[in-house]
């Protein structure tokens, strides 16, 4: 497909769908997205309008069947993630999946073993966008050897706001949509293997602190997913790391990541993009430069793209790393119910 153009599907136009996949995949040259399938006729047309897609179904199944559809963005709940990704890719098309993968690391491993059987066919999930900007330095950082041994690992993803009880249910909330997928510990659970590695024990503790919500139609749900998670997990390499994820914390600081080594520390600061660090000697920590080319930030699309048309390979992010981010949630959700530790399944 290097010359000809490629056309698009979409099935879930949510809000990441409207303002970053299509106008990403538009900008890219010899692009088209040419259909689009949301939870209801009704709202598949106003997403239509909006974003100005020609075709609407009704049917998501419709989008994968289309003769002139070369591949499919998934952007619905991880509900429908591993049955549109199974039948896309039977049906021929390049997937771009919405993260977390799936509900859980079986689902994962259904679409990786799907994917493996069309080599030919690319299949992407969305990444963790919020340290793309500094990955390549820590990455560089780590692996130089800047902080040694890496021996500890500190973690801290609060959201920072005050506990609402009287909120609706929201669709992240709600196991039967979101799967075990716990307030935003994927994310940072995928940036942090790009650095160090997957995970490979885990002890963890959580809290529901509303354990019934009302749903949107008004009726009352329980709260099966927790509003606070504690994990203290040993990685692949023998470090130990201690990951906070919280929606309770108010006002506690902004999300960030202490990397402790036998040489040296490095502090990542996430909503500033920025890192800082120290080496053995040294009384305290200085901001550590990231040239600008190593600044590449979010450019999902034009991997994407740039793959089917055979100019690249995908690493952010594939299967293989979805399903590690999936068995690692597994994990804690095991941890968490048996109060033991619990082991993260390799591939």
């Amino acid at each position: 497909m290097s010359d000809r153009p490629i056309r698009v599907g979409v099935v879930g136009a949510g809000r990441n769908t409207r303002t970053r996949h299509i106008p990403g995949l538009r900008a890219q040259p010899g692009v088209e997205v040419v259909a689009v399938a949301n939870r209801s006729q009704e709202s598949g047309e106003q997403a239509a309008r909006e974003v100005g897609i020609a075709r609407v179904y009704e049917d998501w199944r419709d989008v994968v069947r289309a003769g002139d559809v070369d591949a499919v963005c998934i952007g619905t709940w991880p509900n429908m993630h591993c049955e549109i990704a199974l039948a896309a890719l039977e049906q021929g098309k390049h997937v771009l999946c919405e993260a977390r993968m799936a509900m859980n690391a079986a689902e994962g491993r259904r679409m990786l073993e799907a994917a493996r059987r069309a080599p030919n066919l690319v299949s992407q999930l969305v990444p963790a966008p919020h340290t793309l900007e500094v990955d390549a330095t820590l990455e560089k950082l780590v692996a130089e050897g800047y902080v040694g041994e890496v021996l500890a690992v500190e973690l801290q993803g609060a959201q920072g706001r005050f506990l609402e009880p009287e909120e609706p249910l929201h669709w992240r909330q709600d196991i039967s949509l979101s799967g075990l997928n716990t307030l935003n510990m994927g994310i940072w659970y995928e940036a942090m293997m790009r650095w160090l590695g997957p995970a490979r024990e885990v002890m963890a503790m959580t809290k529901i602190a509303v354990p019934r919500r009302k749903d949107a139609g008004g009726a009352w749900r329980e709260v099966r997913v927790p509003e606070h998670v504690d994990i203290l997990a040993r990685l692949g390499r023998g470090a130990v790391a201690h990951l906070r994820f919280s929606g309770v914390t108010a006002l506690a600081p902004p999300g960030e990541v202490w990397i402790f080594g036998s040489e040296g520390t490095i502090r990542l600061e996430a909503e500033a993009k920025r890192l800082s660090g120290a080496r053995r000697g040294a009384r305290e920590l200085r901001e550590i430069p990231i040239p600008a080319e190593r600044r590449i930030g979010w450019r999902v699309e034009e991997e994407f793209v740039n793959a089917i048309r055979g100019r690249e390979k995908i690493t952010r992010t594939t299967f293989e790393d979805g399903v590690r981010y999936m068995e690692f949630t597994d994990a804690v959700a095991r941890s968490a119910a048996s109060g033991r530790a619990a082991e993260v399944a390799a591939l």
